[in-house]
């Protein structure tokens, strides 16, 4: 049943969800790394969006910023979602960073579409977009700020994944969106075929393990912090900020976890730690993550859109103190981190305004 098909409540659409196949060996023939189950990959980069000066997108630092994190080790790229800026990203851009992925990965990596929108309708026009222009995988986030009902979550998330053929993960983060996705709605939502998986961000573990008993999702952690934790209770991997800066030992984690090893996983784990509190403490993660990679040398600037700014001297200060820390982390040398608080300083007016509603 389309979405252009019926004008009837959606209460009814689980009936026809349930008599059809799930869709999770789409794209196995070109990505490699995935499996039958998981069309999705282990560890995905929530992707910054690099940016010019003049907040316009810097798309050649976008092709090599991708190609690195690949490179490195993610075999997932999440695009256009909340650490890429998607407020504040026009539709057209977001697609265009879809056809970039694709590209670039060249079969490496699943590419995924992120962000969408608290409109029903126009979650639909990106994600069939997103669909033509070859991505692998969609993240349907939580409607933020009108605070729908449970009913309503669910009715979105159910037309959004009837949309297209590809794969879903629904996104829970209740400190952004202004309301989670409950247990209830997320059993309901795991008997669509296209529905596969959470990213967590509402850091509830046990629930987690009340999910995963009772369904086949597969859970990400959503928060950098909780990686290995969520791991550990049956998880099948992240879609991270920090593995902008370490994807190469978030791969390790991952890998240690699929071969029990403990031990490894947990030494990765507390060699992240300080870097994980430098991204995702002090200021928004999308603007420490650009200020650590520009003073790392990867991105061209570390430029945000207003209304996000670069940190103000006292949080580039702490950001700072915490990457002194920073030792072991395979393909981070900090002895080379040169930060430039004046190029961050601010934010930027893009020339064509966004168009998130």
């Amino acid at each position: 049943m389309s979405v252009s098909q019926t004008n009837a409540p959606h209460a009814r659409v689980t009936d026809a969800h349930e008599q059809r196949p799930r869709v999770c060996d789409r794209g196995r023939d070109t990505l490699k790394h995935v499996s039958a189950n998981n069309p999705f990959g282990q560890v995905l980069v929530a992707l910054v969006t690099p940016m010019l000066a003049d907040g316009e997108v810097d798309w050649a630092g976008v092709e090599k910023h991708i190609d690195d994190v690949i490179t490195a080790g993610a075999d997932g790229i999440v695009v256009t979602g909340t650490t890429g800026e998607t407020s504040t990203l026009t539709d057209a851009e977001k697609i265009r960073l879809v056809e970039v992925g694709k590209s670039v990965s060249a079969g490496r990596a699943s590419i995924i579409t992120g962000g969408g929108s608290n409109e029903t309708a126009h979650a639909i026009e990106l994600y069939k977009a997103s669909a033509k222009a070859g991505a692998d995988g969609v993240m349907i986030v939580t409607p933020y700020y009108n605070k729908p009902t449970q009913a309503g979550v669910l009715t979105h998330f159910r037309m959004v994944a009837d949309a297209t053929d590809l794969p879903v993960i629904l996104y829970d983060i209740p400190g952004r969106a202004g309301i989670p996705i409950m247990y209830e709605t997320i059993l309901r939502a795991a008997k669509h075929p296209n529905i596969l998986a959470v990213k967590d961000a509402k850091g509830d573990l046990s629930e987690v393990s009340r999910v995963l008993n009772q369904t086949d999702l597969m859970y990400f952690a959503g928060d950098d912090a909780n990686v290995l934790p969520t791991l550990a209770i049956g998880g099948t991997g992240l879609i991270g900020v920090t593995a902008n800066i370490a994807p190469g030992s978030y791969r390790t984690i991952v890998d240690a976890v699929n071969s029990n090893d403990l031990a490894t996983a947990t030494a990765e784990h507390q060699h992240l730690e300080p870097l994980v509190r430098a991204i995702m403490t002090h200021v928004p993660g999308t603007v420490a993550t650009k200020y650590v990679l520009h003073g790392l040398g990867r991105i061209g600037t570390p430029r945000v859109r207003l209304p996000l700014v670069g940190p103000e001297e006292s949080e580039a200060a702490l950001i700072e103190d915490e990457i002194d820390l920073v030792k072991n982390v395979a393909g981070v040398d900090v002895s080379n981190f040169r930060p430039d608080r004046n190029a961050a300083a601010g934010g930027a007016l893009p020339k064509v305004a966004g168009t998130t509603r």
